[in-house]
């Protein structure tokens, strides 16, 4: 029956509004806690593709265990240098787009006792031709000698790459102590945001002279001093994939065949180009 005098009709009126402002505040609830569950979201697929080329064959195409954490985390407002502003102001770790050019000899001078300084300044020029701010920076080469450990030079971290992904928290974390570094194909860059080639031809073999957990090997180009076919350089898979005694290890894979420049035993045989890790701490 119609409301027969005006007060029925606003009374009537404020009941079908407070009935409609009660339905749409039912409605924001359930809508909130519908978006607030994630639990159905998957993750995406970290997996990198196999290596291709080389002499030595993939023997653990998975790589790494994940280390339980979540997607890659990118430094926020870290500012973007570079020819195209694509790197990252962040960055303090790279590895070598290319090698020094004497094969496992990095010495600044002939009369200098060890090559860690001459590495640390080639770390220091590819960050400087990127950016200024980035060669402001001090560089530190990861490599160890027969008296010095590479797991020393570097610093505390957090360590950023190219693109402003952290790729490890402190030194532990680095060295797959509790959980594995983000390292991988897709992190493992160099300075100018490249990942290094494994096919055509491979090139991941990264020279340490380093155990996996940054101590001192046997296999040191002569403490970085000898681009000579007699002796070897340790070196690691930039990729975490390959062959060797510890295909996964980043830093501590096998010996190169030698440490020359080229040739059969030479630092480019058997996926190789010279390259080192460098870390600014």
């Amino acid at each position: 029956m119609a409301p027969s005098s005006k007060g029925e009709v606003m009374a009537a009126r404020s009941l079908v509004s407070f009935a409609l402002l009660a339905a749409a505040s039912a409605a924001v609830v359930t809508f909130a806690a519908c978006g607030s569950d994630d639990s159905d979201v998957t993750p995406p697929d970290a997996s990198s593709p196999a290596e291709d080329g080389g002499d030595e064959a993939a023997t653990d195409a998975d790589g790494p265990a994940d280390a339980g954490l979540d997607a890659p985390v990118v430094v926020p407002d870290a500012g973007w240098v570079g020819p195209d502003g694509g790197i990252s102001g962040a960055m303090n770790f790279f590895v070598t787009s290319k090698g020094k050019g004497n094969g496992g000899d990095f010495r600044a001078d002939p009369s200098d006792a060890d090559g860690l300084a001459g590495a640390d300044a080639f770390c220091k020029s590819l960050a400087e031709a990127v950016s200024p701010v980035l060669g402001a920076k001090t560089w530190r080469a990861y490599l160890s000698t027969s008296t010095v450990t590479a797991r020393s030079r570097i610093g505390p971290g957090p360590w950023v790459n190219a693109k402003g992904v952290v790729i490890a928290n402190d030194t532990a974390h680095l060295h797959d102590e509790g959980a594995p570094n983000l390292l991988s194909l897709d992190t493992n860059l160099d300075e100018n945001g490249e990942p290094v080639p494994i096919s055509g031809p491979n090139e991941h073999d990264i020279l340490t002279g380093a155990t996996a957990s940054g101590g001192s090997a046997a296999d040191t180009c002569a403490n970085w001093t000898s681009s000579a076919t007699d002796v070897k350089g340790q070196v690691g898979h930039s990729n975490r994939n390959g062959g060797g005694s510890a295909p996964t290890s980043w830093n501590a894979s096998h010996a190169s065949f030698g440490c020359a420049e080229a040739g059969e035993n030479s630092v480019r045989r058997g996926g190789g180009r010279g390259s080192i890790y460098c870390f600014a701490n």
